[in-house]
């Protein structure tokens, strides 16, 4: 019988072990992953298939279209298969912050350069 506990089996000061402090997260199974990426991989059709309409290419819509959907495959990335939807919300705070301002300067610098197809 081995006498020696690791650090994960020590007990906290309120005698829970560290292994039940994980128990109250609940993380996704194997379906929510293979639907994730069922989505991901659809985004990407959508993103290839606007490549090819070459009406939707001369558009001024084209490249903030695909901006936006690269966005949005980077957070479903970031959120689920790296975790960060359940971590502590300061990690999520952390990260959804800089990527906000870097957003916004996207954004700014298209609207500055007439991207956005908007005309002042």
């Amino acid at each position: 019988m081995d006498t020696h506990s690791t650090p994960a089996q020590a007990p906290h000061a309120d005698g829970s072990h560290a292994d039940d402090a994980h128990a109250g997260h609940d993380h996704p199974t194997w379906k929510t992953y293979v639907k994730v990426g069922v989505i991901l991989t659809l985004i990407t059709i959508a993103e290839v298939w606007a490549y090819y309409i070459p009406s939707f290419v001369a558009s001024r819509a084209f490249v903030p279209s695909l901006l936006i959907m690269s966005a949005v495959k980077f957070v479903t990335v970031v959120m689920f298969y790296m975790h960060l939807k359940y971590d502590h919300k300061i990690f999520r705070v952390l990260f959804v912050g800089p990527v906000l301002i870097a957003s916004l300067t996207l954004i700014s610098l298209m609207f500055l350069f007439g991207h956005l197809g908007i005309r002042l």
